[in-house]
């Protein structure tokens, strides 16, 4: 997949431990582990904004695309 998830970096920046950005935003470690791993399909909105407002930082810190002409194929996704 192309998007790329970089929070690892985010949360080495900031100084804080996953277990307690979990517990500030709301969610279990096990769910921030799967999104820390980019083994989910999805996130909330609201889930985003209170890792940005924690984390201090922008959803485009979070988060890398790497282009891949397979992304402007108009065949259905798989994960759809």
């Amino acid at each position: 997949m192309p998007v790329v998830v970089t929070l690892d970096a985010v949360i080495s920046a900031y100084g804080i431990r996953a277990k307690e950005l979990a517990r500030q935003i709301g969610i279990s470690e096990t769910q921030l582990s799967l999104f820390r791993s980019g083994k989910v399909k999805g996130l909330r909105f609201r889930t985003l904004a209170r890792m940005c407002a924690v984390l201090q930082c922008q959803p485009g810190d979070l988060l890398r695309y790497h282009f891949d002409i397979a992304d402007l194929s108009e065949q259905k996704d798989p994960d759809s």
